[in-house]
């Protein structure tokens, strides 16, 4: 595979680790990373890890994916609930885009339970933890030796 998976994470992301520990756990984003490269080597996948604050930032990564990506790994943190533009963006690509979230967001207050991302996204991963995110790499790696379509 030439092409990279992009695992893009949004906004607080950043700061894994310290923030809310008993529902996002003490794992870093760094260490996140370490998680997926060292899959993504087992793999034969290349990868973009990428973060941001910024939503036009995230959009433009996706648009970036939609050139030369062969998947998307998207932990959108707060913009799941609210960004119909970077729903708009997912919505172009055409190969499979996982929406993960760390916690489950189903057993959360109710301002978690609807996700944008969700109507374009080829499957959720939700609630394993820092874990999801080498499950979700093994995932796309799956349904690229497939040969399936992101929807």
């Amino acid at each position: 595979m030439t092409k990279p998976v992009y695992v893009l994470n949004g906004p607080n992301l950043n700061l894994l680790g310290i923030r809310e520990p008993h529902i996002y756990g003490s794992t870093t984003l760094a260490d996140i990373e370490a998680m997926c490269r060292a899959k993504a080597e087992a793999l034969g996948m290349p990868i973009e890890f990428r973060q941001t604050n910024s939503e036009g930032t995230l959009v433009d990564w996706i648009h970036e994916a939609i050139k030369g990506g062969a998947g998307i790994v998207i932990n959108p943190a707060g913009y799941s609930f609210n960004s119909v533009p970077i729903l708009d963006a997912l919505k172009v690509f055409r190969w499979p885009i996982i929406e993960l979230h760390i916690s489950n967001i189903h057993k959360r207050e109710a301002i978690y339970h609807t996700s944008y991302v969700s109507y374009a996204a080829t499957a959720v991963i939700a609630g394993l933890g820092a874990h999801g995110y080498p499950v979700a790499l093994e995932c796309i790696a799956e349904m690229l030796k497939q040969g399936e379509p992101g929807r």
